[in-house]
């Protein structure tokens, strides 16, 4: 078959490297492109011309726009990648799929408030464009491994799911989308949460609470909850309990993936390969994957479908505090609640 020809929208510079603003996650898109002989990237789209050739030096890529809309029109493309600040999301995702190209591949978070977020998932399955977000955990061997022992029943019955990181948000995507892969996809039935402004700032462009709780039910009665926060940051372990043991991922550096399961008298490593719960050959293994399904005309793993639903979860909890209420799923709301409420002078925006 001739290559899907790639397009992308934000080049940036590999992350801690000269002139770096964030993680460079384009340039991890691009070792999945490169790596499949089904894809060559053909185009590149940066308002700053000097990130992009960079990121042409260091990954290919024929035609250089500062327009991203000029770059749509002529460079006839399958696949973009979008590897911008969240609030620029879904009006770059609505664009692509309104160009015609076959699937987008986006970074996380979904977007800067929840209407927007379900907008993107509507309009590109009405026009038949495969979406992604780049949840990349779910490719982690640590990740996978956990699940296969839940699968398994070494644990027994899943019961709880617990979590902690930073925040909901920027963080918490990952977390959020992590408990639906250990539950299976089993949809949420409601969410309570609670989050302080106190020590806010704003990552890529976005407000972020200072300190965070979500508590999850799911329609097969499991309970998940994520704490952030101060000192929940350090942690960054998911926890697993059921009704015969317990799983942790993300324990330590040294220690990704253990268990104490049924008839265990202590805790037990699980081999990983060498990985953790970080590491850019996950996002390398997303694109690849959306490659194939795109080919084979399956589901993605990281479908938009999937991201919306740990986005949901998100902006309920935020709007649980709004509310002071438990949130029932699923919501109506459109907009941040945080933000709203913040631009309402309800809240005050910590500036740092």
């Amino acid at each position: 078959m001739t290559p899907y020809r790639v397009g992308f929208i934000g080049c940036g510079r590999p992350w801690k490297s000269e002139g770096a603003s964030g993680f460079g996650m384009s340039n991890a898109h691009a070792d999945g492109y490169n790596a499949s002989p089904d894809a060559k990237i053909v185009a590149l789209a940066d308002i700053v011309e000097e990130n992009a050739r960079a990121f042409q030096a260091r990954n290919g890529g024929d035609e250089i726009y500062t327009d991203y809309h000029e770059m749509l029109a002529k460079a006839k493309l399958d696949i973009v990648s979008i590897s911008t600040w969240p609030h620029l999301h879904a009006p770059m995702v609505l664009d692509c799929a309104r160009a015609g190209v076959k699937a987008i591949h986006c970074e996380k978070p979904m977007g800067i408030a929840y209407g927007e977020c379900v907008e993107m998932v509507r309009v590109c399955q009405e026009k038949g464009v495969q979406l992604t977000f780049n949840h990349q955990r779910r490719f982690g061997t640590p990740f996978q491994k956990a699940r296969q022992l839940l699968r398994e029943g070494a644990i027994g019955e899943l019961q709880q799911m617990q979590s902690y990181c930073p925040n909901l948000y920027d963080w918490g995507t990952h977390w959020f989308d992590m408990l639906f892969f250990y539950n299976d996809e089993t949809p949420a039935e409601w969410v309570i949460g609670q989050f302080d402004i106190r020590g806010s700032h704003r990552v890529f462009g976005a407000l972020i609470e200072g300190h965070g709780l979500s508590h999850i039910h799911f329609a097969n009665g499991v309970q998940g909850m994520l704490i952030t926060g101060q000192g929940a940051g350090k942690q960054m372990v998911n926890r697993l309990l059921g009704s015969e043991g317990m799983i942790e991922v993300g324990y330590s550096q040294e220690i990704p993936l253990r268990i104490w399961g049924k008839g265990q008298s202590g805790w037990t490593t699980i081999e990983t390969g060498g990985e953790g719960i970080h590491g850019d050959q996950n996002v390398k293994r997303g694109v690849l994957e959306l490659i194939d399904a795109l080919k084979t005309g399956r589901e993605p793993e990281l479908a938009g479908r999937r991201a919306l639903q740990a986005t949901e979860v998100i902006f309920a909890s935020y709007e649980s505090s709004r509310r002071r209420g438990r949130v029932d799923l699923p919501m109506t709301i459109t907009d941040h609640p945080m933000v709203a409420m913040v631009a309402a002078g309800v809240m005050i925006e910590e500036k740092g």
